[in-house]
């Protein structure tokens, strides 16, 4: 069911450095959590972009995530260990789920799962949901905010809008009337390369370091592959770590040695631009909750919060905004008894 409200999108900067990258599109909540719900509320909105709007920038994908014998006992192993079980609560929402049997398993991998998943090339998909908002009435505007009040006074009516949705992000951090202290940045930084891959790869850790990863997945419309990566938590650091960047391409060469001809290296991979993105991580969750916030004008405003989506923004997108959109219709419907 589609909704309609008479509203604006604001496009606020109110830290000194904010970035996006792509993130890994295909690993999945934990069972039982809040995100579990928003993911199965989202998949089939992807799952619908990816079969029937190209012009979108999503595509299927297979998908195989790996758990490494030598990450045994460690967190993020037993959290890849329910991701391989028979029951993993995705089966039934993704397709082509299963278990690879030993005789799959690369050397030093101890289990996997397989599944189709979808990538998106977000330089395109991001202009063309700007677009969609377009089409159905929304206007966008640019603002700096120091105070998240004063956002109900941008409203284009020149009346003050009855709530405000905040998805500003990292930027709760600072933005006056939220200053959420539970929000840090985690570091994520990719290569983006010509090369061609025809499956995503994850992998359970890494010998380079508790905060690096190895992730590979090729964007849809010719977006290039995407190699990473790491989650270093409260950095800041918004230029690339060349550093970094070499044992980037290296780990997955060695995991999809198919991406560059046979023989070659990390020589082989045609690089189009190295990439850092900050997630807006929170320690207690996505936060989709109402507000009433007190404004430096006296008065209050209504507020809807949207943030803290970690590395998850994309893949929980539509689960969230179901959400927020029930509990803004709550609002309003609580502002009309008054």
């Amino acid at each position: 069911m589609t909704r309609t409200f008479d509203g604006e999108l604001l496009s606020a900067r109110t830290v000194p450095y904010s970035a996006s990258t792509d993130t890994e599109c295909y690993r999945v909540a934990k069972p039982g959590s809040p995100a579990e719900t928003y993911e199965r509320n989202t998949w089939p909105e992807l799952e619908r972009l990816a079969r029937d709007l190209p012009e979108a920038g999503v595509h299927f994908q297979d998908t195989v995530i790996y758990r490494r014998a030598k990450d045994a006992g460690t967190d993020i192993a037993n959290w890849f260990a329910e991701l391989m079980r028979e029951d993993a609560w995705f089966k039934d929402v993704v397709p082509n789920f299963r278990i690879l049997p030993k005789s799959e398993l690369p050397e030093g991998m101890d289990g996997a799962t397989a599944f189709t998943s979808v990538c998106m090339n977000t330089a395109i998909y991001l202009p063309w949901l700007a677009s969609q908002c377009l089409k159905h009435g929304a206007q966008i505007r640019r603002g700096v905010l120091a105070h998240i009040s004063e956002a109900a006074h941008l409203h284009h009516s020149g009346k003050r809008a009855d709530v405000v949705v905040n998805c500003t992000g990292l930027s709760s951090l600072k933005l006056g009337g939220v200053e959420d202290k539970t929000l840090y940045p985690a570091r994520g930084q990719i290569v983006l390369v010509r090369n061609d891959l025809n499956v995503m790869a994850s992998v359970s850790g890494t010998d380079d370091g508790p905060d690096e990863a190895t992730y590979l997945m090729h964007r849809a419309a010719g977006g290039g592959c995407v190699l990473g990566g790491c989650l270093q938590k409260d950095n800041w650091e918004s230029q690339p770590d060349p550093n970094l960047a070499i044992r980037i391409m290296k780990r997955a060469v060695e995991l999809c040695p198919e991406i560059v001809p046979k023989g070659k290296g990390i020589e082989a991979l045609s690089v189009i631009r190295h990439g850092v993105g900050l997630r807006p991580m929170r320690h207690e969750g996505i936060r989709i909750e109402k507000d009433r916030v007190s404004g430096k004008d006296g008065g209050s405003v209504n507020v809807v919060h949207n943030y803290g989506h970690g590395g998850y923004g994309y893949q929980t997108s539509y689960g969230c905004s179901q959400a927020t959109v029930k509990l803004v219709e709550e609002t309003l419907q609580t502002r009309a008894r008054l």
